[in-house]
């Protein structure tokens, strides 16, 4: 996954170096370019990519969290059987 974001992030760093060194070119291009071109779309793909794994994260704690609260629960009444929680 990170991969491409850091060949893309490569590949503008390259496209800002030429901005900036070309007879034409300016620095401030350079770093418009760097950011809007190739930091900001690296950033929402890496965040978009990173979506399935930050969302079993969250049902693995969900799932950690529904099992020490039922542990808690049967410590605290031995005598009530616990609640068995729906299936995901």
């Amino acid at each position: 996954m990170y991969l491409v974001v850091i060949a893309w992030i490569y590949v503008v760093l390259m496209m800002s170096v030429a901005e900036a060194t070309n007879t034409n070119g300016t620095l401030l291009g350079a770093v418009v370019t760097f950011f809007l071109y190739g930091v900001g779309p690296a950033a929402l793909v890496a965040y978009l990519m990173g979506t399935p794994a930050r969302k079993k994260a969250i049902k693995k704690r969900e799932a950690e969290e529904r099992a020490a609260h039922l542990a808690a629960q049967t410590a605290t009444d031995p005598a009530s059987t616990p609640v068995t929680p729906p299936p995901p």
